[in-house]
């Protein structure tokens, strides 16, 4: 009896034990089924997905050259580390420790780095890696830590044109100047490729390319950088010398309207990002305002002059040395009387009752349609990002003391770009053509516009020789050999009510040879410490700029 219990229960033992194999040998055949079949595409979707992916392989940036093919900006390739969250988190604590040592990143802040996004395959580490640091990376051999190739840009001349050129962010993609104005230009076409990687997302080999980089255009300015460097150097000196709050200077190439120089100060070296502000790329030759003051003048004479009812021998009585506009009291300098002026000897002496009473004899709008037909008041179409309108008033019916204001330089706000176009426009016989920062062929060379009569600029253009000789109140932009016409500018700032009497802008518009003029220099000093009027502080630097560019360039003397 008990031999056929014991038996019994062997036998429902033998049954529940077998049944248990056999239902885990159904399981892993159903799973074997499973994986093997039904899920089969989809594992096999999945394992490509982890190890065979489509990435992008960046573009190089063109380059930007002078006019004479020099280099001024490229982009060279360099390292960005990146971090696979989910296979770094397998990393040892010393590897942690090593890799906070050198990136100079706390634990703490690397873990909430991780922790933040530990749900991606890919954070930035750090960009832009010197190479002794990307070798670091590969020799160590962390896991999730891996090296991208990416592109930063880079300046040669650094401080020198940083203010034209501009500068690229991170991305290498145009942020300011011309880097930003032809950002469609210069900016290449990433490629893509397929690759195979490894668990840890190392690359082991590259499978297919899907397409390849295009590499972006080069841009050719019309900058020649000799003469850049040469602007740069007088400007600074000039800035330094007399503790000036900024500065800017212009070089434009007569005929063609091409910028040749363009410079301002303070400057920074884009090279060296770590304090760069956005103020300091600031390019004050196009962005900043100011009253161009007896600038102004060679306009307002020739304006008298296109009228008919003057020439450069008629008189203007400038007795007694003031003339009341209104309730408003115009002097000269220094409260001079220069009596009986000739309209050249006006713009010799700079005479502020003389160009208020030539322009207060003529029909209101007279002189405000010459300004306009030279393009004050509006942007020159450079294209150049930021670039200032400036200010003009509409309409002068009515508004003698504006009036007689503008006639000698204030009322009216200009940038040192559009009143470099304004002497180009002199010196190219009354044809305005528009400026240019790319390098133009003579089949690109505008037609332009005539804007002043060929007889006027040339009249213009001769009493702005006396400007600088003796008597004459820009006598120190003379250049041994070369005949030269200019125009000194010295302006009080304006405030919120009125203008402060400390406080000047100092300034020298000029072109030479004045017998066939090539060039066109402009120097604006804002704020200059003890000396402030443009014939002490801004002639000596056009002087520098003009008689460098013109050797430079070659340009033979013209004058004994």
């Amino acid at each position: 009896m008990r031999t056929n219990l014991r038996e019994k229960n062997y036998t429902w033992r033998l049954y529940f034990v077998s049944s248990l194999l056999l239902l885990a040998l159904a399981g892993l055949v159903w799973r074997i089924v499973d994986l093997g079949i039904v899920k089969r595409d989809f594992l096999l979707r999945e394992s490509t997905r982890r190890s065979i992916r489509n990435i992008e392989t960046p573009a190089i940036r063109g380059n930007i050259l002078d006019r004479n093919g020099e280099l001024l900006a490229k982009s060279a390739p360099i390292d960005s580390a990146w971090i696979n969250p989910k296979t770094f988190k397998k990393a040892t604590a010393e590897q942690w420790q090593t890799l906070s040592k050198i990136f100079n990143l706390p634990i703490s802040k690397l873990k909430k780095k991780i922790s933040v996004s530990d749900k991606r395959e890919f954070i930035y580490l750090k960009r832009h890696i010197s190479a002794e640091v990307a070798d670091k990376i590969k020799n160590l051999k962390i896991p999730g830590v891996l090296l991208q190739q990416e592109y930063q840009r880079y300046y040669p001349d650094a401080e020198v044109t940083s203010q034209i050129i501009g500068i690229t962010n991170i991305d290498d993609k145009g942020q300011e100047g011309l880097e930003l104005a032809y950002e469609h230009w210069l900016r290449g076409i990433p490629g893509k490729k397929k690759v195979l990687q490894d668990r840890l997302g190392n690359v082991i080999t590259d499978i297919a390319i899907i397409s390849q980089p295009q590499t972006g255009q080069n841009l050719v300015l019309s900058i020649d950088r000799k003469i850049q460097h040469l602007a740069y150097q007088a400007l600074k000196n000039t800035v330094e010398k007399y503790q000036a709050e900024s500065g800017s200077a212009v070089v434009t190439a007569a005929k063609t309207g091409e910028i040749l120089a363009m410079v301002s100060m303070p400057t920074c070296n884009p090279n060296k990002r770590e304090n760069i502000t956005h103020a300091c790329y600031k390019n004050k030759a196009v962005t900043d305002l100011f009253e161009p003051g007896s600038t102004i003048k060679a306009f307002t004479i020739a304006s008298a002059l296109e009228s008919g009812k003057y020439t450069p021998t008629s008189t203007v009585d400038t007795n007694p040395g003031h003339f009341k506009v209104e309730k408003h009291i115009i002097y000269d300098n220094d409260h001079h009387n220069n009596g009986l002026l000739t309209v050249t000897g006006v713009l010799q002496k700079s005479s502020d009752i003389g160009v208020a009473k030539i322009a207060l004899s003529l029909p209101p709008n007279n002189l405000l349609d010459m300004l306009k037909r030279i393009n004050f008041g509006q942007t020159t179409q450079s294209a150049f990002p930021g670039e200032a309108t400036g200010v003009l008033p509409d309409n002068l019916n009515g508004r003698p003391l504006m009036l007689a204001t503008i006639a000698y330089g204030y009322g009216i706000s200009t940038t040192a770009l559009q009143l470099a176009h304004a002497y180009t426009v002199i010196a190219n016989g009354g044809i305005s053509r528009p400026v240019s920062f790319l390098k133009l062929d003579k089949d690109q060379i505008p037609e332009g516009k005539r804007v002043i009569s060929q007889t006027v600029a040339n009249q213009i253009l001769t009493m702005l020789q006396s400007v600088l000789e003796l008597g004459g109140t820009g006598t120190k932009a003379k250049i041994q050999g070369y005949s030269v016409a200019g125009k000194t500018g010295t302006s009080r700032i304006a405030k919120p009510r009125g203008y402060y009497t400390d406080r000047h802008g100092a300034l020298f518009a000029g072109i030479a040879p004045a017998s066939n003029p090539e060039l066109v220099v402009i120097v604006v000093i804002k704020n200059p410490r003890g000396l402030y009027h443009g014939g002490s502080v801004a002639a000596p630097a056009f002087a520098d700029i003009m008689h460098g560019a013109l050797r430079i360039l070659n340009i033979p003397p013209d004058a004994q």
